[in-house]
């Protein structure tokens, strides 16, 4: 069962989770958008659950004409001052404020775990036009590096890493079968950011600050094991990798 305050505790940590949290290399909104591109029109795209605007900015960098969704308006303050011009509204997956079959696309990223899958995919397939697409993506941090699987370790698993391990992405009617795409890179990342990407998290969001801080005095130990200089700056290299699913609306 989705925990709605552990759903809702990002708003409080808006600027954090902005500078904590990845960003998704451009190949992934292009092949999301690749079933409703078309040189004749540009398409209109939701992106849902979209936090600060990670996935919003390279959706637009794919030339998709964007609106953003989110249930907090903290998020969406953040999102119009790093991504201004898109429109924002305040909603859920499941009850958003657009028209039925408005859209071409709608793109849900870091998200999907949080929601009701079956009355969301209803939703989603409200607003989609005519074999308009369903996109899901995650950001996941490749554990099977030693240093990784301890900060993996120190922090706590994810809802999204859950569900992704036991490859139980599930939508519903509308939405047709996924298909599957994975892409392999790292982000090199301060001190800084890697304690904000640990804190910007549901669960360090919701612990106690006794807990909070003994998980990232780990964090940070990890960090001085494992950073190299650059530029004269210390660093560390975290590899990710992108889960990103597409279904077509039936």
């Amino acid at each position: 069962m989705v925990d709605d305050a552990l759903a809702r505790s990002f708003g409080a940590v808006a600027g954090v989770y902005e500078s904590g949290r990845p960003g998704y290399p451009l190949e992934v909104a292009q092949w999301l958008l690749e079933p409703v591109a078309s040189p004749m029109r540009t398409a209109r795209v939701v992106d849902l659950g979209a936090g600060t605007g990670k996935l919003t900015r390279v959706l637009r960098e794919a030339g998709a004409d964007v609106v953003a969704v989110d249930p907090d308006a903290a998020m969406l303050a953040e999102l119009r001052v790093r991504v201004p011009g898109v429109p924002t509204f305040q909603g859920a997956a499941e009850r958003m404020p657009l028209p039925d079959a408005s859209v071409d696309a709608v793109m849900v990223a870091q998200a999907w775990h949080w929601v009701d899958p079956a009355e969301a995919a209803a939703e989603v397939g409200r607003v989609l036009r005519s074999s308009g697409v369903l996109g899901l993506v995650w950001n996941i941090r490749e554990d099977a590096v030693a240093w990784v699987a301890a900060l993996a370790a120190a922090m706590g698993g994810s809802h999204a890493e859950e569900m992704l391990a036991t490859g139980d992405v599930r939508a519903g009617a509308p939405i047709g079968p996924w298909e599957r795409r994975t892409w392999q890179w790292e982000r090199t990342l301060t001190r800084e950011t890697l304690l904000d990407m640990v804190a910007s998290r549901s669960r360090v969001i919701a612990a106690s600050v006794e807990e909070r801080t003994a998980i990232l005095d780990r964090v940070s130990d990890l960090f001085d094991a494992q950073c190299r200089r650059e530029a004269g700056i210390e660093v560390v290299d975290l590899p990710y990798r992108t889960e990103a699913f597409r279904g077509i609306r039936a």
